[in-house]
């Protein structure tokens, strides 16, 4: 039986979103070597080489304690490699090695291919409609009542 009435049938729809977004980070982890949201960082430090963690955690929209840990395994890891900034000493900023490298260039089993194929079969109003969408709830959930 599916849950009764708007609210039920969007929660719903947002845990079948969750479930899937982590069984394909996990199919990412055995196969690529990182999760979603580790190859999501990838991704951006591929676009913006020499990137800030404070600027990283900006683009992401993450606090930057939030990635803290994440960019601690990456870096172990060896997809990740941390540089003092020059003009700063306080400042790391990152870049991709060889490894960081090939699974910002893989396209086939991630969640960012999942994503390109389902805004493909959208039209442009109806992605930025679940966009804005996914951003009010969201800011309902992060709201202090």
């Amino acid at each position: 039986m599916r849950p009764v009435g708007t609210t039920l049938g969007f929660m719903r729809a947002l845990w079948d979103l969750t479930h899937a977004l982590q069984v394909s980070s996990k199919r990412m982890a055995r196969t690529l070597g990182v999760t979603g949201p580790q190859r999501l960082v990838i991704r951006v430090v591929g676009q913006s080489p020499g990137i800030t963690a404070r600027d990283l955690a900006a683009a992401l929209g993450l606090h930057p304690s939030t990635l803290t840990g994440v960019l601690a395994r990456l870096e172990k890891q060896a997809f990740l490699i941390r540089a003092v900034d020059p003009s700063d000493r306080r400042r790391a900023r990152f870049d991709l090695t060889a490894r960081g490298r090939r699974v910002d260039r893989e396209r086939k089993g991630t969640v960012e291919a999942a994503v390109r194929r389902a805004l493909v079969r959208a039209d442009a109003t109806m992605a930025a409609k679940a966009q804005r969408m996914l951003a009010l709830v969201v800011a309902e959930l992060e709201r202090e009542d």
